[in-house]
């Protein structure tokens, strides 16, 4: 259960880094979404706190955030700001993504191939 406990906290820290940010567009014109600049980037880095402390690799849990957190921004944004999302820019999120699959793989053939050690 702990896998899987880990892996829905980085989901919501996630989800709420990626709404706070696009709050933080919006606070521009509606200043009211201060609010939710604040309260999302502390549920963020809480929900974070929380994956590495059920044993989550650093890397990993990183990667993965901050992999998701550029993507889910940049298509949102495209949606709700009408910002541009180019080819360029589509290719840069897929290396991302392509580089932090490598981190979590990387991550997990370490755990496998790591010596045990003994207690003595």
């Amino acid at each position: 259960m702990t896998g899987m406990t880990r892996w829905l906290l980085l989901g919501a820290a996630i989800l709420t880094e990626v709404a706070a940010s696009l709050s933080l567009k919006a606070s521009l014109t509606q200043p009211a979404f201060l609010a939710v600049v604040l309260v999302g980037y502390l549920a963020a880095f809480a929900c974070l706190t929380l994956t590495l402390r059920l044993g989550m690799p650093l890397g990993v849990a990183y990667g993965v955030w901050a992999a998701a957190g550029v993507a889910l921004t940049a298509l949102l944004s495209t949606l709700l700001f009408a910002e541009p999302l180019t080819p360029l820019m589509i290719g840069g999120i897929l290396l991302v993504i392509v580089g932090v699959l490598c981190v979590e793989l990387g991550s997990r053939r370490s755990h496998v191939s790591a010596p045990v050690e003994e207690e003595a």
